[in-house]
């Protein structure tokens, strides 16, 4: 990469997604802790510092030194950023009198290239408690709103500006084009495209890994498909893949994946190792322990695969880039350790390669389809690593693992065939541990109950339940209680997250 924006993390929420909308703009950012500046770097052409969950007159607050920044850059500060930098020049942060959230109406008070081509009255997204009571005297006020007169500032004389809301939210008309402005004013090229980046990624794998040979453990997900078709594309069969059954796929899923992985011409070997993890997980039904022995066992059985290999060099991993913002704090210290992230490779002694730890999920998929992988592997719903494991709560047996994939399997075959799939982000059954009374045929019944489990989402950071036509639900029940011996009851799970997560456990 020939430029970049560096993103200062102050440990807002919506921090990746100031990431995601410049790289939507074909520029390439770094998301960094806000005390981790890479000083020295040429690359950079321009910095963003975020939001953030605390008040710039809280003592615990994240503070920077912003003359090691300021007027060498072209620097935007939103919300907290944006208080940060006046607070610097002398402005009064107060409290506002009341919190100010959701939608507003901004006016622009002032020309300026930040808000060029914009409408001089637009709606934008606020998140906020503390208000700018004044400006300095070398600031311009740019925009207000009917309850904030700072919703906007450029300092006069360098190229420093701050905006109360939030540009990168769908929520703001114009914050698309208000990152524009400011990478137009950054010089930024525009050059960071999905074409651009497997020419570089290839070019630059060939010359790293050279005629070393390289292991990866596929899931069948995107992030470590579309890993492998870049690998094989720069180094051939030297990549070797590795897919473990720990038999919590879904119905069919060992034997179709391995199919579509022949199609694409990469090198895998197929582990069945259903018997292994179901011994186990015999009686275990705590949610972190069977994440936990899944984990293991998925490693020991991938490292015994390895050391059948001869000259091994590299792993190969399909970590992306919110991976590893997920697994540091803003401190640098770890708050989520990821099954992407640290493990394998020390165990294994092996160097590491994650070609695609740059990237967002969206990037991902655009990547994948530049490769030429077909649309249905590229768009698959996310799938979690244990698998059913999580989707069956409380104790794993084969039976329960049965019932779990087949109403699974109903679930997704009829959203596909009803056009629905591509318009919810993860779907799935869950497997409850409750019974209840039912009637079938002329028999009382005492069964199971089948989740299901719907959502919409861009990111997974948030994510809202699915509202699926009713005669849609209702046959997929009728399907399910039909089919599936062992279920007589099927709900609908309508939880947001937050504060439900996606998975049950």
């Amino acid at each position: 990469m020939d430029e970049k924006i560096i993103i200062l993390d102050f440990g807002s929420q919506t921090t990746q997604l100031i990431g995601r909308r410049i790289r939507e703009l074909n520029t390439y950012c770094e998301i960094v802790p806000y005390n981790k500046f890479p000083h020295g770097d040429k690359t950079v052409k321009g910095v963003i510092l975020s939001g953030s969950p605390f008040s710039v007159n809280d003592e615990e607050a994240f503070k920077l030194d912003l003359s090691e920044i300021r007027k060498k850059y072209p620097v935007l500060g939103i919300c907290y950023g944006a208080q940060l930098i006046a607070q610097s020049e002398g402005a009064f942060v107060s409290k506002a009198d009341s919190r100010e959230y959701g939608n507003t109406q901004l006016t622009a008070s002032a020309k300026d290239d930040l808000f060029e081509d914009i409408l001089n009255i637009s709606t934008v997204w606020m998140s906020h408690g503390d208000t700018i009571a004044n400006l300095p005297d070398n600031f311009q006020l740019t925009a207000s709103t009917v309850d904030v007169e700072v919703a906007a500032y450029h300092i006069k004389g360098e190229p420093t500006w701050g905006v109360q809301f939030h540009p990168e939210v769908t929520h703001t008309e114009e914050g698309t084009k208000i990152l524009s402005n400011f990478l137009n004013i950054c010089g930024c090229k525009r050059n960071w495209t999905p074409a651009s980046f497997v020419k570089s990624t290839v070019r630059n794998l060939k010359q790293e890994l050279g005629n070393d040979k390289v292991i990866l453990a596929l899931s069948g997900g995107v992030d470590s498909s579309v890993t492998a078709v870049l690998l094989h594309k720069a180094i051939g069969e030297n990549l070797t893949c590795v897919f473990v059954d720990h038999g919590l796929l879904r119905k069919n899923e060992f034997e179709d994946v391995l199919t579509d992985y022949e199609h694409l011409g990469l090198n895998v070997i197929g582990v069945n190792a259903k018997e292994r993890f179901f011994k186990e997980l015999a009686g275990v039904k705590d949610p972190e322990q069977k994440r936990k022995i899944i984990g293991k066992g998925f490693i020991d059985v991938f490292d015994a695969e390895a050391h059948k290999l001869e000259d091994i060099k590299w792993l190969a991993q399909g970590t992306i880039y919110p991976d590893i913002i997920e697994s540091l704090s803003i401190t640098g210290t770890v708050i989520k350790s990821h099954h992407n992230v640290g493990g394998l490779p020390e165990k294994m002694n092996l160097k590491l390669c994650e070609p695609l730890s740059l990237l967002f999920k969206d990037e991902v998929r655009q990547i994948g389809l530049e490769l030429g992988m077909k649309p249905y592997l590229i768009h698959r719903h996310p799938f979690p690593g244990p698998g059913l494991g999580i989707r069956i709560l409380g104790d794993i047996t084969p039976e329960k693992v049965r019932i779990a994939q087949e109403a699974d399997y109903i679930f997704i075959s009829n959203l596909r065939s009803a056009n629905l799939y591509d318009k919810v982000w993860q779907a799935g059954a869950i497997l409850l541990p409750v019974q209840s009374v039912g009637v079938m045929g002329d028999e009382r019944t005492y069964e199971n109950t089948i989740a299901l489990r719907a959502v919409t989402s861009t990111d997974a950071m948030t994510a809202d339940w699915s509202q699926l036509p009713y005669e849609f639900l209702a046959k997929v029940s009728n399907e399910i209680i039909n089919k599936v011996k062992g279920v007589n009851r099927v709900v609908y799970d309508i939880s947001s997250k937050p504060p439900a997560t996606i998975e049950w456990e």
